[in-house]
């Protein structure tokens, strides 16, 4: 299984702002996602509507602004997996050996200023701790659930409990 799989995919660049001081890390974009090249881009996805609540960002806003609002805040989005084959948007049918992981670490060490890392869902956070954990150990890492359409446990006021680490993160030093 390699990148000329017709099955294989490829993510999205990385967005970061001049300082960013959270990433967030999902798995891999859905094919929504890939097809507008936006991230979380799935009208259902909850990542928005969470981020509104916890960051004071429009949700509905065109991608671009939500980008913007999103970096001001110190906030970058990237995912664990840089390509990968698989059928469909969810996870379970990614072929695990097909998986190829971003280079998080290259990335944290050119915006220095990134202190926390949060996993949107569980394979995020199993490849975080499998492949990246070690190489970024002096970074605080929370592993939330999954803002994706297929969690659909507890609605948006449990996601929004759930990912109060990152508006924690975002508060200024005592």
């Amino acid at each position: 299984m390699s990148p000329t799989d017709p099955r294989w995919q490829a993510g999205l660049p990385p967005v970061l702002g001049p300082a960013p001081r959270v990433l967030i890390l999902g798995s891999m974009p859905s094919v929504a996602s890939l097809a507008a090249r936006a991230y979380y881009a799935h009208p259902r996805n909850a990542l928005w509507p969470v981020l509104g609540r916890l960051i004071g960002l429009d949700p509905t806003a065109p991608y671009a602004e939500r980008l913007d609002a999103l970096t001001a805040a110190g906030v970058g989005l990237w995912d664990v997996i840089g390509g990968c084959i698989r059928e469909g948007s969810l996870d379970s049918a990614i072929a695990p050996d097909s998986i190829v992981v971003n280079d998080v670490a290259g990335l944290v060490r050119r915006a220095p200023t990134i202190r926390t890392v949060i996993t949107n869902g569980g394979l995020a956070a199993r490849l975080y701790r499998r492949h990246l954990a070690a190489q970024l150990p002096t970074l605080t890492w929370h592993a939330l659930p999954s803002t994706s359409p297929a969690n659909a446990r507890g609605g948006i006021e449990a996601k929004v409990r759930a990912w109060a680490p990152l508006a924690d993160a975002l508060k200024p030093p005592c």
